[in-house]
């Protein structure tokens, strides 16, 4: 356990996509380590996102507490099936969009990349999990926390997306650039510079990505938020309406931008 979190560790830091640790076109980090780890830290989130409906339902009547307790059981258990599942749907899609622009990963260096930026995904999502929980604890709208889990899980997934594409641009640059691009010169043969370890969403400097490239890429990264939204409306409720009774999953009805714009207009509307 301890190494998957080094692991986790090393992604953060930028140390486990160093350009010539992807030269070769190889990931070099546990993936098995780093699943266990995603599922921790996503019990840990939605452990959080669940804090509401205990407090709340305590609240307004403690003989409804154990109703708050199964929804945060609920919860924890459904973030880290949300990004599963997310991602065995929009992986496919991802593995044919990398293979388009002649990238040298097979699918089990592409699984370990996606595995990666889930992870960093969970890490920031249960990074903010404490100032969810203190929102939680501190009021009493719906709306507003409902909000507030959008915003987060939004930091996160774009944070995590960002890592997932400065990793496919590093990629493609230790791949098109056998000899970098500032080598030195020592007698008749070129040197590379020493790399220093650049933070995992830091940009390569005096390199150029192809454009088409980038358009790919960022068509999946919408592909994959969209996919992710409407996994979690499918998934519903993980913070739990404080109106309605328990229940783990609920009908199909709307879609998730619809409901945001209700929690929206419902915050804001006098």
């Amino acid at each position: 356990m301890i190494r998957g979190f080094k692991a986790l560790d090393r992604v953060l830091r930028g140390e486990a996509t160093r350009l010539p640790a992807l030269r070769d076109g190889n990931i070099d980090i546990p993936a098995g380590l780093l699943i266990i780890v995603l599922v921790i830290l996503g019990m840990v989130a939605g452990a959080c996102t669940g804090v509401f409906a205990v407090i709340t339902r305590y609240h307004d009547d403690p003989a409804n507490a154990m109703m708050g307790w199964e929804q945060l059981l609920a919860s924890t258990a459904k973030v880290p099936v949300l990004f599963c599942f997310t991602l065995l749907v929009t992986f496919p899609s991802l593995y044919v969009f990398n293979a388009l622009v002649g990238s040298r990963l097979n699918m089990r260096s592409m699984l370990r990349l996606v595995v990666a930026a889930l992870c960093v995904m969970m890490a920031v999502l249960a990074s903010l999990g404490p100032i969810v929980a203190f929102f939680a604890v501190s009021t009493t709208s719906y709306p507003f926390i409902k909000l507030l889990n959008v915003v987060a899980y939004a930091i996160a997934g774009a944070l995590g997306l960002s890592f997932l594409l400065q990793t496919l641009h590093r990629l493609s640059i230790a791949q098109m650039n056998e000899v970098p691009l500032d080598a030195e010169v020592v007698g008749e043969t070129q040197v590379p510079p020493p790399y220093p370890t650049p933070g995992a969403l830091e940009r390569t400097r005096n390199r150029a990505v192809d454009p088409r490239v980038r358009t790919i890429f960022r068509i999946w990264v919408v592909v994959f938020g969209l996919v992710g939204a409407q996994m979690s409306w499918i998934l519903r409720p993980f913070i739990g309406d404080p109106n309605k009774p328990f229940t783990f999953l609920r009908e199909r009805e709307s879609h998730f931008f619809q409901a945001v714009a209700e929690a929206f207009h419902k915050l804001f509307s006098w």
